[in-house]
Order: structure tokens, then sequence, then C-alpha cells
């Protein structure tokens, strides 16, 4: 039992399939977004990850084979959100050949010179604090987007309360998951 002004643990994961169709990115967007304003995340952060995650999403429906589902874990403590987007399909060769391609024109990637196919994946990496591309061998193949953001709060946050270690979060780093993934 906690002693009166100890501060909670606090952890929410969800985690959904969903159906290769456009009405799931609002669906998986407003579950994420109105989780992280109830909580009390500051509403710059929480636009950050519905950007974010509209993006990773609107990536499987482009990319992913048509028919088949694709899943959505989000994962909140009182440090940072962890989104994972895996689907079903062929993947691409790697994420680093959009920061060559975008580095040809400039020194870094800049949204003027990175190339209309990939500017998801520039927006993605702008916007959350790390972002990782992996391709998944089993138990189908498909690609996982993992993607982190540190949250900041509103001054009288409920969730700026809690105290939770960040490890609890990373569902990659679970052996069961972590099977048959390989970097992109």
């Amino acid at each position: 039992m906690r002693d009166a002004g100890t501060p909670s643990d606090m952890e929410i994961k969800v985690s959904l399939s969903l159906p290769h169709d456009e009405i799931s990115i609002p669906v998986i967007r407003r579950i994420c977004t109105q989780s992280l304003k109830v909580l009390g995340v500051n509403k710059e952060c929480i636009d950050d990850v519905e950007i974010a995650l509209t993006e990773a999403c609107d990536n499987v429906l482009l990319h992913a084979h048509a028919g088949d589902e694709y899943e959505v874990f989000v994962g909140v403590d009182n440090e940072v959100a962890v989104i994972e987007v895996s689907d079903r399909g062929d993947g691409f060769d790697s994420a680093d050949e959009l920061d060559r391609t975008a580095r040809q024109n400039g020194d870094s990637p800049r949204p003027d010179n990175v190339p209309e196919q990939g500017r998801g994946i520039f927006l993605m990496r702008a916007l959350m604090d790390r972002v990782q591309f992996h391709q998944v061998d089993s138990p189908h193949r498909g690609t996982r987007v993992h993607l982190e953001k540190t949250l900041t709060w509103e001054e009288s946050a409920p969730g700026a309360r809690l105290s939770r270690a960040r490890t609890g979060l990373r569902p990659a780093s679970r052996p069961e998951v972590a099977e048959g993934i390989h970097p992109v």
C-alpha cells in the first residue's frame, strides 16, 4: 500500500488489430490522442504523436497487402509514448536510402529535398525522438515501425504526477516479440 502523496505507477497499453481500410486511421488516431489528452500531455506533443502515427498507418495502407489486418501497439507511461505499427507487407530495402537521397542536395534532409515518396518517414523522424524500422520474418513477413516520443505535460496534468520507469513499454524488448525481427 502506498503512503498518501506517493506517486502511483502508471502504464497504459493498447493493442489493436485493424482492417486494411482508411477508416482505421482516424479510429486509432482518436484512441491515442484522446488518451494522451485525458492524461494531460501537452498539445504540441500530442500533435507530434498524432502526425507520426497517421504517417505510419498511412504507409501500411500504401505498401502492405490489401485485405491483411495490421497491428498497432500504443504504450504510455509518465515519461514516454511508444507506438509500434506492424504489417504484413513486403517492406522496403532501407530507411537509410531515404537519408542518402535527401542528402544529395544538402547536408541534412530537409522537406524541400525529400522525395514525395518518403516524406512520411521524414515527418516521423522530425517529430519523434526515436524511429526504427524492422523487417519481421515470423510469424509473418512484414515491417514494424517503432516510434517513441518523450512526453511533456500540462502543469496540473494527472500523468505528470505519476512515476514509472520506461523499461516496461518497449514491446520489442520482450523476447517473444523480438524473435524474427531484423533492423532495416
